[in-house]
């Protein structure tokens, strides 16, 4: 329950007693500021608590936008301020000093000034991270006489809030595919939802459940069954965007709830491919390597994203004539849709998937995705780089951690750290590209067991502990955690590639999306502000390092048909122990009120 103070007196035809009960506030009303403050103090400290001035007239949605976003501790439009648990301390100071203030004065502030507004001067001098939302056309203002007020009323009415908050909705940048055939009626299933009180992590699990039945059907490798895993996955995908919308639209927002779209996304996709390669198999066709390396390729990608995006976001004197370059050729409309498009976002990505598993046969379906896939990982990496080189920038110390969280090293990494710690600076890149192209070369050339891709692991981990002896602030040092990744993954598939037995492929994928999950959970929890999971779970998991050591190892001492067995157990400890680690914080993070957050994720 929220609780809603609403000062002064309201005026005649004045609906905002009823905006505030829809909103799901307690309406107390206070004559002054003295009898605010007495008001403020009587609502429980775990509830949230409004201040809004009764002469206010605005949209609903304005109110909305401005009283009911889970996201910010302290929040306001013009005439009303509200703060949640975490910022109901900076809202009682700032109250109070306006109390003393109106004391001193004789109370005659209040007849002239909004009590909310001044309330918001207030934190704003204290220092206080007051957010404001943006109105756009929407009304929110206090009217000072009868004049003003009438103007107010017909700039509301002149103005559907509705409308407004229906095309809020929708992503502001989206990919073409979502924008133009999926948006337009997406978000009239978003509200739907919301009016049948359905929450944006239902919607989520829905969109998961349709596409692991997709997967289902792929997995029979019949015709009828490609068919009918198109057409749900694309349902799927429509469930995905309207998981978003209804949050923006309702503004249920939770950490838990960004934690889970952006999860099922992957769990999703890679389930399909997943399924893919079963439908292939009853057809006499092993795509295993196919829908392994696809996973790999965008699980690749994706750490891209997360690694340049971190290394920069805060970085000082962040400028590039490659991104000002790029900052022209937006205001091209059409260049816009087109460099949208060949990035491959997940939008164009499914339909693809979707159109050519209908029409043609998984091993088609997962060749053409590689391709695609490769050409948007060049594009967008090689733009990357070239920033990266051309931009002067000062990397934050709290990039550098994160960086180094993302890079996932193991108890083998730290230990030769020591040893690697004196080498010159500015090699991280070179040091974890060297490594890892050793150790998934020797891998591909010397095919399988023998002692050579042992050897090479042994100088992956000597590489990979000198890639992170120094902090990770050197212009492409975001470049470390993907080639960790590509590393290990990479020679998990070309291990159980030249293993070929029945199941090693299967057992590799299996292993490569449990340690995947681990990654992606990292990163989720570090935009989510909590910070890379704790150190055991890392140094149980091996690190990347030591999971690259431990199968090479296998490989060199069992046979092929062994080294299957052993990789299928290694991918079943490992999904346990991240899977459980990482539920059991997640949840306790939502039940403990962790600060709200929604990740818009990648572009649909």
């Amino acid at each position: 329950m929220s609780t809603a103070i609403l000062t002064g007196q309201p005026v005649p035809g004045s609906s905002i007693e009823g905006d505030l009960r829809e909103l799901g506030f307690r309406v107390r009303p206070a004559a002054d500021a003295a009898d605010a403050e007495t008001q403020l103090a009587q609502v429980p400290g775990g509830e949230r608590v409004a201040v809004i001035d009764a002469r206010f007239v605005g949209h609903l949605h304005a109110l909305r936008l401005g009283l009911t976003d889970p996201r910010f501790p302290l929040a306001a439009v013009p005439g009303a301020v509200t703060a949640q648990p975490a910022g109901r301390q900076a809202l009682t100071r700032a109250m109070a000093r306006q109390t003393s203030a109106a004391g001193a004065a004789g109370g005659a502030t209040t007849l002239a000034d909004s009590l909310a507004d001044r309330i918001v001067t207030a934190l704003d001098e204290a220092g206080a991270e007051v957010h404001r939302p943006e109105l756009g056309s929407l009304v929110a203002e206090v009217p000072a006489d009868p004049q003003a007020r009438n103007e107010a009323r017909q700039a509301v009415a002149a103005v559907d809030d509705e409308a407004i908050r229906l095309k809020s909705a929708v992503k502001a940048r989206d990919g073409f595919f979502t924008t133009f055939c999926i948006s337009p009626y997406s978000r009239y299933l978003a509200r739907w939802c919301a009016r049948r009180g359905l929450t944006p992590n239902q919607v989520t699990t829905a969109s998961l459940l349709t596409a692991l039945i997709a997967a289902a059907c792929a997995a029979t490798g019949t015709r009828g069954g490609f068919v009918a895993a198109g057409v749900l996955l694309l349902v799927s995908f429509v469930l995905d965007c309207t998981d978003g919308q209804l949050a923006r639209y309702s503004l249920q927002y939770s950490t838990l709830g960004a934690w889970l779209d952006a999860t099922f996304d992957r769990a999703k996709e890679y389930a399909y491919y997943a399924g893919l390669a079963l439908g292939a198999a009853r057809g006499g066709d092993d795509v295993w390597a196919l829908a392994l390396g696809a996973m790999v390729l965008q699980t690749c990608r994706h750490v891209v994203d997360f690694s340049f995006n971190e290394a920069n976001h805060d970085a000082t004197a962040n400028t590039s004539p490659t991104a000002a370059l790029s900052g022209k050729l937006d205001s091209v409309g059409w260049t816009v849709w087109v460099r949208r498009m060949i990035v491959l976002p997940i939008g164009e990505r499914w339909a693809m998937i979707a159109v050519l598993t209908a029409v043609t046969t998984p091993r088609v379906t997962l060749i053409v995705l590689l391709i695609g896939c490769a050409f948007a990982a060049t594009y967008t990496t090689a733009g990357r780089v070239l920033r990266s080189l051309t931009r002067k920038a000062r990397r934050t110390d709290r990039a550098a951690t994160a960086l180094a969280d993302l890079a996932d090293s193991g108890p083998v990494a730290e230990a030769l750290t020591r040893v690697t710690r004196g080498l010159p600076g500015g090699t991280a890149p070179v040091a974890a590209l060297i490594g890892g192209a050793a150790v998934t070369a020797t891998a591909a050339l010397t095919g399988f067991g023998g002692p050579w891709t042992l050897v090479a692991a042994a100088v992956h981990a000597l590489t990979s502990a000198a890639a992170v002896a120094r902090p990770l602030k050197g212009a492409l040092d975001w470049l470390v955690p993907p080639f960790f990744r590509a590393a290990e993954y990479g020679t998990v598939l070309l291990l159980a590639a030249e293993a070929d037995v029945n199941g090693a492929l299967p057992a590799a994928f299996g292993l490569v999306a449990a340690v995947a999950y681990h990654h992606y959970d990292t990163v989720y929890r570090i935009r989510g502000g909590a910070g890379a999971p704790p150190n055991w779970l890392r140094r149980a998991a091996g690190g990347h390092e030591g999971r690259t050591l431990l199968v090479a190892l296998l490989a060199a001492l069992l046979t092929a048909a062994q080294f299957t067995v052993a990789l299928t157990v290694l991918a079943v400890a490992v999904a346990l122990l991240v899977l459980v680690e990482s539920i059991r914080y997640w949840v306790s993070a939502h039940r403990a009120g962790s600060p709200a957050v929604h990740d818009e994720g990648e572009t649909a």
